[in-house]
């Protein structure tokens, strides 16, 4: 169905990006879930990142986040082509630097749009390409000792 004057909610959204964030802080489900509700939406999905106790067949005791200063400037322009690429209606991403423990948050992205089938392309490409483009960078420490950077997410 074309967007009408008879369906105002089918029209494009005015300003889809509603949080992008890099955060020392810890991160909240619901501040970004909230950040993505619209009326017009029929489907919103969300993906969160947690640190997991084990990376390689290793065990994680520490982990740290770290990024360039262009960070946030890169999740914004990977917004901008997520929603020049999908009917979203609200999109939202923040992620955390600094120190981290097993079980923290890392990241949170969410996407709206009118139906689930594009809610879930969106908010996957989304979050697939933070992790490849945004320099952000994470400092594993290891269990027996031994410490690895992996790069961009």
């Amino acid at each position: 169905m074309a967007p009408s004057d008879a369906h105002p909610g089918e029209q494009t959204a005015q300003d889809p990006i509603k949080l992008i964030a890099i955060r020392e802080t810890a991160l909240s489900v619901d501040e970004v879930f909230t950040a993505v509700g619209d009326e017009a939406a029929g489907g919103t999905a969300l993906f969160v990142g947690t640190v997991r106790n084990h990376d390689g067949g290793a065990d994680v005791d520490a982990l740290g986040y770290s990024c360039h200063p262009s960070a946030e400037a890169e999740m914004r322009r990977i917004a901008e082509k997520v929603v020049a690429e999908y009917p979203v209606r609200a999109l939202a991403a923040v992620h955390r630097v600094g120190d981290l423990r097993v079980g923290d948050l890392a990241v949170v992205v969410a996407v709206s749009c009118p139906h689930r089938g594009e809610a879930f392309e969106a908010c996957r490409k989304l979050i697939d390409d933070l992790k490849h483009e945004v320099p952000i960078w994470k400092h594993q420490t290891f269990s027996d000792g031994t410490e690895e950077w992996v790069g961009a997410c």
